[in-house]
């Protein structure tokens, strides 16, 4: 399959409120439950795909994973993730067909805001 029909998603999670240790569970119980739905792909981030100014932990940006999804499976994987992260401060960056788009949100109406503009975005990529 070409990845050029897949959407790859970056969901990087921010919690000030909890330790490394309690965000890093939280990461990997985010990656868990996004394995149990159909995505092509999800993993933590490795320290060598660091964005700058993020932290690491151990071998892992911390709070950062990234997931690929398939056009068709895309709207279910943001509408597990509008239900799952809607009280959470999230940052997305979808890229469809060479092209990225970066949303951020910290609250459920943000965080629909930014679903359905990433939805239009890979509609219209």
């Amino acid at each position: 399959m070409s990845s050029e029909s897949n959407v790859k998603l970056t969901i990087a999670l921010s919690n000030p409120d909890l330790d490394a240790d309690e965000q890093e569970r939280e990461t990997r119980n985010l990656l868990r439950e996004i394995k149990d739905l159909d995505v092509e792909s999800a993993e933590l981030v490795a320290v060598a795909q660091t964005p700058p100014g993020s932290k690491a932990f151990g071998a892992f940006v911390l709070g950062v994973l990234q997931t690929e999804v398939s056009v068709a499976n895309f709207k279910k994987l943001l509408g597990f993730l509008g239900d799952r992260l809607g009280n959470k401060t999230i940052e997305l960056e979808v890229e469809a067909n060479g092209k990225k788009l970066k949303v951020k949100a910290s609250s459920q109406e943000e965080l629909m805001t930014a679903i359905t503009a990433a939805q239009k975005f890979v509609a219209a990529s």
